[in-house]
């Protein structure tokens, strides 16, 4: 069994999506996390223990290297497309409740911002390290996030811009997520984002990648 999940992860960190895809070339021809992941449901590999020690574990790997600018966005893309073609296997599991996510995260690129790349390499990261990631897209108004949170109370709240023009408006968007829950933790991020723009509109993190993210998540849902 280790063996099996040790493969698995050893695909999503790769990126080895599939046995067709000739991506990375050393792992040509051979099964990716699709394969494995289902032939490790089919040897009754129990779908929390796949996610956790398989899926989860590859995805932190990629991260850290992402961090460590041991890799570049098109290796992490592709590590998050294998994660989620394994993730389609464990989907149901998660809608009959005998998989539990670690929480869930509600994100957004704000107002008056189109860019939705650096959100979509969050979004990745994040469903790929356990939690249920509800995307609002770009373009989004205060009220959504509100709404939102609405929707799921206990979700954590991430905001993305990469224009200096729209970073106003998680101000905003933050005094109303605050007032309709107090106690909402609030991430922000993006190129022209800082730590110290975080303090003073009250955010109540700054990270600067994904991986920084995930850990502070994990922090917070432990």
């Amino acid at each position: 069994m280790e063996e099996l999940l040790d493969r698995i992860a050893k695909c999503v960190e790769f990126g080895k999506i599939n046995e067709k895809t000739p991506y990375p070339p050393t792992m040509k021809g051979q099964p990716g996390a699709d394969e494995l992941t289902l032939q490790a449901l089919n040897e009754g590999i129990e779908p929390a223990v796949i996610l956790q020690k398989g899926l989860i574990v590859g995805m932190e790997r990629i991260g850290v290297k992402f961090k460590a600018n041991q890799v570049f966005v098109p290796q992490v893309l592709m590590s998050a497309k294998a994660m989620g073609t394994a993730m389609n296997h464990l989907k149901k599991f998660f809608n009959d409740g005998s998989v539990q996510r670690k929480g869930t995260v509600i994100i957004g690129t704000v107002e008056g911002d189109l860019h939705d790349i650096g959100k979509n390499l969050v979004s990745m990261m994040v469903e790929g390290n356990g939690y249920e990631v509800i995307d609002l897209g770009v373009d989004v108004k205060a009220e959504k996030f509100v709404e939102a949170l609405e929707n799921h109370p206990d979700a954590f709240v991430c905001m993305s811009a990469l224009l200096t023009t729209t970073m106003t408006n998680m101000e905003q968007i933050n005094a109303l997520l605050k007032a309709k829950k107090p106690d909402v933790k609030t991430f922000i991020g993006g190129a022209p984002v800082t730590a110290e723009f975080a303090k003073q509109i009250g955010v109540d993190y700054y990270t600067d990648g994904p991986q920084e993210l995930v850990e502070i998540l994990n922090k917070l849902s432990a």
